[in-house]
């Protein structure tokens, strides 16, 4: 028998588009004979079924069913499409797991860490992961531009602490320019992170939950066009992504050993994407994605297809881990 799969896309961020267009994906690479999938999306106003004619049929939020033409549907797993809040953050992994309906990302806790860079970097450096040297602000903390720069020098990079798709970041050279790139991540979070710039290679190494194991994906080199791995450099073809990486056995191993190590550390489950940028020949971590990009030209998909796992095998595989739980 056919199990109903819910894709569950939108959100409440800016990534909201992505997550469309990744959601969408997901629908039309699943196995039709052998899932009933549903488009679902999830906005602040409304939770809607969005049928193949665009019509909507409201979602019962006490346990995520649908009712289409008076026939009640209820879910046996929901793919988790959704990128920035509130798929990446926690909260659809806390309403599932309240209700009982498996998920294809991480659990609850996984997803609110890796989603706070600042919490998430934190957390890992006693487990011995590199990070950049940083420094943090709230919205309303006096800025002292003097400790800023001797914090973490310049350029820096300043980003909103809980955002994704290079949104509400800004690469600063001068002191002057500060004010303007923090308002800018101000606007898309209350809490910022400064780090310094390091300048190095730059990789991307999905990890997955793959046939009941943990499998590194093969590794991807960012070279942007951009001054760095921007919106328009991630999502409007201003890098190249190329994969495997153009990287030494040694950089390989090291940072193959380290994603797996964060991911097996946090307990992580479904996908996750982890950036990392090489400073005196060490992968030092940038930050974790539970809930990465999964269109066509996105780096998880590409690092599957490198490792020889199709786009309909690799959305199957997350829907049987789930329903392993």
């Amino acid at each position: 028998m056919k199990k109903s799969i819910a894709i569950i896309m939108g959100g409440y961020s800016s990534e909201y588009k992505i997550s469309l267009k990744s959601g969408n994906v997901v629908y039309n690479a699943l196995n039709k004979e052998k899932y009933n999938a549903y488009r679902v999306h999830i906005f602040k106003d409304k939770w809607v079924y969005v049928n193949d004619m665009d019509k909507e049929f409201p979602i019962n939020k006490n346990d995520f069913s649908v009712l289409i033409n008076e026939t009640k549907i209820t879910f046996d797993c929901v793919f988790n499409a959704i990128h920035g809040s509130p798929g990446e953050d926690g909260f659809m992994q806390a309403y599932f797991k309240l209700i009982g309906m498996p998920q294809t990302s991480c659990g609850m806790y996984q997803a609110s860490l890796t989603f706070n860079k600042r919490d998430l970097l934190s957390t890992l450096k006693p487990h011995g992961i590199k990070t950049a040297e940083s420094y943090y602000l709230n919205l309303g903390d006096a800025i002292n531009e003097d400790a800023i720069v001797a914090k973490v020098g310049l350029p820096c990079f300043i980003k909103a602490n809980k955002a994704g798709s290079s949104f509400g970041i800004s690469k600063v050279y001068k002191k002057e320019d500060l004010q303007a790139a923090i308002d800018n991540s101000f606007k898309e979070d209350n809490e910022i992170i400064i780090e310094q710039f390091l300048d190095g290679v730059e990789v991307s190494v999905g990890v997955i939950s793959y046939k009941g194991e943990t499998k590194v994906l093969p590794i991807t080199e960012i070279v942007s066009e951009n001054d760095f791995f921007d919106y328009q450099a991630k999502y409007e073809g201003k890098s190249q992504e190329i994969t495997p990486a153009r990287i030494s056995e040694d950089y390989k191993l090291k940072t193959e050993i380290l994603a797996k190590k964060i991911y097996e550390t946090l307990g992580m489950k479904g996908f996750s994407r982890s950036e990392f940028i090489f400073k005196n020949d060490e992968p030092y971590l940038l930050e974790v994605n539970t809930v990465p990009g999964l269109t066509n030209e996105s780096i998880l998909p590409q690092q599957a297809a490198e490792a020889g796992i199709s786009m309909e095998n690799l959305f199957d595989n997350a829907i049987e881990e789930a329903l392993k739980d």
